[in-house]
């Protein structure tokens, strides 16, 4: 079995799943504040133990994956980051990248958060990583997002349509 890291950052712990974040892992993707940007709409318990399941398996099968975050001086499930390769019907294809997502519970979003947990995400991928690129979909209205990923070096390289959705594509080296 891969033995997944745990990234310490100063406000937050990136870590493997356990199952008993599960119950916050649904909570915040039922959240309307969580989901605006990524398909407008909550999911179902069902849908987010598939979402977790997932995330924890891509560990397994590809040697990289999401971390569950952690805050460091309350212990309260964060979010997640990290990375995946969904094999998403987009065109340009991404297939074969390490797709970089984030994900952050509403009391979380604004302290500057996303930009630390991915940040750390990338330094990992930069000597563990697969590829030469990371990649991401951010909606274009998603300013908050797209200010992040700008901060950590990801550009503009196409636009598209992703699940009836218009979303901007972006690319950075891996090292």
């Amino acid at each position: 079995m891969l033995d997944i890291p745990t990234l310490e950052t100063p406000r937050l712990r990136l870590r493997p799943y356990r199952l008993d974040d599960f119950e916050n892992y649904a909570v915040m993707w039922q959240d309307p504040r969580v989901v605006r940007f990524i398909g407008g709409i909550p999911f179902t318990r069902e849908q987010s133990w598939t979402r977790f399941l997932r995330q924890i398996g891509l560990w397994h099968h590809l040697g990289f994956g999401f971390f569950a975050l952690e805050h460091k001086q309350t212990g309260a499930f964060a979010g997640e980051c990290g990375f995946h390769d969904l094999r998403r019907a987009l065109s340009p294809s991404i297939e074969g990248t390490m797709e970089t997502g984030w994900g952050l519970t509403a009391p979380m979003q604004g302290q500057g958060l996303a930009e630390e947990a991915v940040r750390a995400a990338i330094g990992w991928a930069a000597e563990h990583g697969k590829g030469e690129r990371l990649t991401a979909i951010i909606d274009p209205d998603h300013g908050a997002s797209l200010r992040v990923a700008d901060k950590l070096g990801f550009a503009e390289f196409a636009r598209s349509e992703y699940g009836g959705h218009p979303v901007v594509l972006l690319e950075r080296r891996r090292r």
